[in-house]
């Protein structure tokens, strides 16, 4: 490996973990969904791998396509933008649903007491709420693959013109190696923040707020789309 890919590659590291730590829209959804869907660690593990590889993968299909057919860098990072404000709108249109979804499951699930009286003249009541499980079973099922959408929709901005392109004009290898090594940072941090701050979270007594979990993450998700529009975060 010659001094400029291996300068090449701690710039790779170096982006790649500051770019992940400094942009919350690539863990903080996979947190608080985690919670209010009451993930395990391993679900939560996988989800957010996957949509690290879709959000990554995404970006290096686009600059090798760009390298392969000689597409200038600025016309890359127009294409590059676009598809950051789809992502961007996809999280607070999902964000704004999930927060009112989980706002109506608030009152619609409040749970109540029914009586109920015996022959012999006895009674007994029992709480009871409207909680919907086939419902909360298909939004399970789909919540992690519109998490994987909005992910590939999202570039990793400085990958193509900072890296892939200096890379590709040392070698086809370097190209490789340097997309592999911010790859490898990028979805190991992002892996590394969910973990520990899901477990963290996870000791939090939340007593009676428990239910208004849904609700936050879907106001969380909302605000770091605003945030990634209007904020550049």
């Amino acid at each position: 490996m010659t001094d400029e890919l291996i300068v090449l590659s701690w710039t790779a590291v170096s982006i790649g973990f500051l770019h992940t730590l400094l942009g919350p829209d690539h863990y903080v959804p996979f947190i608080f969904m985690a919670k209010a869907r009451k993930w395990s660690m391993f679900k939560t593990s996988w989800i957010t791998v996957a949509c690290g590889i879709g959000h990554v993968g995404s970006s290096v299909i686009v600059g090798t396509i760009g390298i392969a057919f000689g597409i200038a860098v600025g016309k890359l990072e127009v294409i590059e933008g676009s598809r950051g404000n789809m992502a961007a709108w996809a999280f607070v249109i999902f964000g704004l649903i999930y927060f009112l979804w989980g706002i109506r499951r608030v009152l619609v699930n409040k749970p109540h007491k029914h009586i109920h009286f015996h022959e012999d003249g006895t009674m007994h009541d029992h709480n009871h709420d409207h909680t919907n499980s086939h419902d909360h079973i298909h939004r399970q099922s789909i919540t992690p693959w519109i998490l994987f959408t909005i992910f590939v929709l999202g570039p990793c901005e400085p990958l193509i013109p900072i890296l892939m392109y200096p890379a590709a004009e040392h070698s086809t290898p370097g190209l490789i190696i340097i997309s592999a090594v911010f790859s490898l940072v990028t979805i190991s941090t992002m892996l590394t923040i969910v973990l520990l701050t899901t477990f963290g979270i996870n000791f939090l007594p939340l007593g009676k707020f428990e239910k208004y979990t849904h609700a936050l993450a879907g106001a969380i998700i909302l605000l770091s789309g605003l945030g990634i529009i209007f904020l550049g975060l």
